[in-house]
């Protein structure tokens, strides 16, 4: 039996790599079920990044994973909504946000409804940044 029933992760997923992949494999160790929210288009604005992949194959590429129960447009940045609307007790997130501002809020307000915050490691020597700088020195 797993620890979590519901879990949920987010992100952008632009040119999917093995951080994406090592991330939602661990998340779905410890859920029964794991939805997966991909931002879309129009918030990833929000970076000033607009993704080089389009929100659908984005999609498209995530739906595809095994460890994926469920895929579902990130439209906003509110994780207690989100986690409200899909009956999660748990969010999964990479580590550089632990113990930030933003994400110590987060957490209180998930306690208020029984949900907690799991912070995974993230994989050394990969990010979609890194990716786009090579493409851009080419």
């Amino acid at each position: 039996m797993k620890k979590y029933k519901i879990g949920y992760t987010s992100g952008v997923y632009d040119m999917f790599h093995i951080g994406h992949l090592n991330l939602i494999k661990r998340a779905k160790e410890q859920c029964e079920y794991l939805v997966v929210g991909v931002t879309t288009d129009k918030l990833a604005q929000y970076k000033n990044k607009t993704p080089i992949i389009p929100y659908e194959e984005r999609k498209q590429i995530v739906e595809a994973l095994k460890y994926v129960d469920e895929v579902v447009p990130q439209e906003n940045m509110d994780k207690l909504a989100a986690c409200k609307k899909l009956n999660a007790d748990v969010i999964f997130v990479g580590d550089d946000w632990k113990g930030t501002d933003k994400w110590n809020k987060i957490e209180e307000d998930l306690a208020t409804i029984g949900a907690e915050v799991v912070y995974f490691s993230y994989t050394k020597g990969t990010s979609s940044t890194i990716l786009r700088e090579k493409l851009l020195k080419k």
